[in-house]
């Protein structure tokens, strides 16, 4: 099961993968990531997140303050938020930012269905198929109601982070 567990998340740690999500964000091939393709890329994930707050996570992931997100900042959050099991508010809200985007129909659970979603519109539904999804829900789903909680998210990212180092 904790290779299951494992691969649930595997994707965020693995770098080609990692490039691949980048690239999607980076619309403009530039090999940065503005504030207003965050925002349209958030939006297309389905997420109605205002160039404010936008901005403010911007901030937070531009580790050398010139104004945008390059390939290494993006692995480091993706990195960061994977370790965000409360050693500070920053992690946390981060993690909590993440979970967001993957309960699209905003009631707390991530289903097989909605990360199916997410992935096919990060361009890795080749990766994974809906049932590759489904079981990996059911790895990380330990209270067994067939959806993932931030609770369980959270732990989720924790084991990825900890398998990676």
């Amino acid at each position: 099961m904790a290779t299951e567990s494992n691969s649930a998340s595997a994707y965020l740690t693995n770098m080609d993968e990692v490039k691949q999500v980048f690239s999607r964000f980076d619309v403009n091939g530039n090999g940065k990531i503005t504030a207003v393709e965050l925002v349209d890329v958030m939006k297309a994930l389905g997420s109605d997140t205002s160039l404010d707050v936008v901005k403010q996570i911007m901030e937070d992931i531009d580790t050398d303050c010139d104004g945008f997100i390059n390939l290494e900042e993006f692995a480091g959050f993706l990195k960061g938020s994977a370790n965000a099991g409360g050693e500070d508010d920053g992690g946390m809200k981060e993690l909590h930012d993440a979970f967001k985007l993957y309960d699209l129909n905003k009631n707390g659970l991530i289903s097989a269905s909605e990360l199916h979603q997410i992935l096919s519109r990060l361009g890795m539904e080749e990766n994974c198929s809906l049932d590759d999804c489904t079981n990996m829900i059911k790895s990380v789903d330990s209270d067994g109601d067939g959806y993932v909680n931030f609770e369980e998210f959270r732990k989720m990212m924790s084991k990825s982070n900890n398998s990676s180092k």
